[in-house]
């Protein structure tokens, strides 16, 4: 089959491989749709180390080809979507409650970490029934393949950020993460939910997943601006979408006393990420401090499907471009460069 790999570190391209086979608890998945991820960029550029010849890509939906001798939920000819997170879920970090964890830090993490990923022909997914979901029949495989990482990930960070009813959010940065968690916050009822972004096409998503305001970093002072909009008190809750050192520190800085920043970006540079001493009251202002992997699994998979079906958020506004699977060389170069307005770029098998 043909695979798009890292060769190594800054270098991509098309690869031959062996379709993999099931193990009796796994499932073999044809690739029909897949997204690219901003964190696919980071791998290449040796934010986790080199890789050599590592399938890249942990958003996809499918068809099952083929399942182990164990597998009971699932059958050759389903439709289905994987989690960009695919935990083992018997590891002693998800009897804890932290399956994104299982095998050590951030271990639940797979697919173009670990092992091979998505943008294949083929992909193998471990512990098939509960790690894959099926696609209900009047979900399109365009929305989806959302499920994978952006729904949950972006949710993830409205769910840690434990928004009250009615309260005020500030969401840093509205990159698809960023823009699925103003969804997710509007979804927990914010009562005021604030982003902050520069770009246009982003800003005008953001409107339609649920800001109220949008301040922009290029023209106004964020922290200044959030403090006036919440009476010099700061925000309930502040999320951190982008994965920079000053957004957190401005995350901070714009959270009362007592609140919740939440951190669902990537930080892929850097040894140390700074906090400002102050803001955070010399360490002893009550404000928390949450981060996570987004969560895998099928029960969370069925729950963002759901979402979807109902009709409560539609992830598809962020599809900005698409690309072939012969076409991904060119489509990775977009979006790691950001051409283009790109926002997410779906490929289709």
């Amino acid at each position: 089959m043909k695979a798009f790999v890292m060769k190594s570190l800054d270098a991509v391209g098309f690869a031959e491989k062996p379709v993999p086979e099931a193990g009796p608890n796994d499932a073999i998945v044809r690739t029909v749709k897949a997204l690219i991820c901003t964190s696919d960029s980071h791998t290449v550029h040796g934010a986790i180390g080199p890789r050599e010849n590592l399938t890249l890509g942990h958003e996809a939906v499918g068809i099952v080809h083929a399942v182990g001798s164990q597998v009971k939920l699932f059958k050759p000819g389903d439709r289905v979507v994987v989690g960009a997170i695919t935990p083992d879920w018997g590891d002693v970090a998800s009897q804890a409650g932290h399956s994104s964890q299982s095998g050590g830090a951030l271990g639940g993490w797979k697919f173009s970490n670990t092992k091979d990923g998505v943008f294949a022909e083929y992909f193998h997914v471990n512990e098939a029934d509960a790690n894959l979901a099926k696609i209900p029949d009047d979900v399109s495989d365009d929305a989806a393949v959302y499920c994978s990482d952006m729904l949950s990930t972006g949710f993830m960070g409205a769910e840690n950020a434990e928004i009250p009813i009615g309260g005020t959010v500030a969401v840093f940065a509205q990159g698809p993460v960023g823009l699925m968690a103003t969804a997710g916050a509007r979804l927990r009822g914010a009562g005021l939910i604030i982003a902050v972004e520069s770009i246009p096409r982003r800003q005008e998503l953001s409107r339609f997943y649920g800001a109220d305001v949008i301040v922009d970093p290029t023209k106004e002072n964020v922290v200044e601006r959030i403090l006036e909009l919440t009476g010099g008190i700061g925000v309930d809750s502040a999320i951190e979408a982008l994965g920079a050192e000053i957004t957190l520190q401005q995350a901070v800085e714009v959270t009362k006393p007592g609140g919740t920043i939440s951190n669902c970006g990537y930080h892929g540079h850097g040894d140390y990420i700074r906090i400002p001493r102050l803001a955070w009251g010399v360490g002893m202002a009550e404000k928390s401090i949450k981060t996570g992997l987004c969560p895998g699994g099928r029960l969370r998979l069925e729950r963002l499907l759901r979402v979807i079906e109902t009709k409560r958020v539609d992830p598809t506004r962020m599809t900005t471009h698409r690309f072939s699977f012969q076409e991904l060389d060119r489509a990775f170069e977009v979006m790691d460069k950001k051409l283009d307005g790109v926002i997410k770029p779906l490929i289709e098998f």
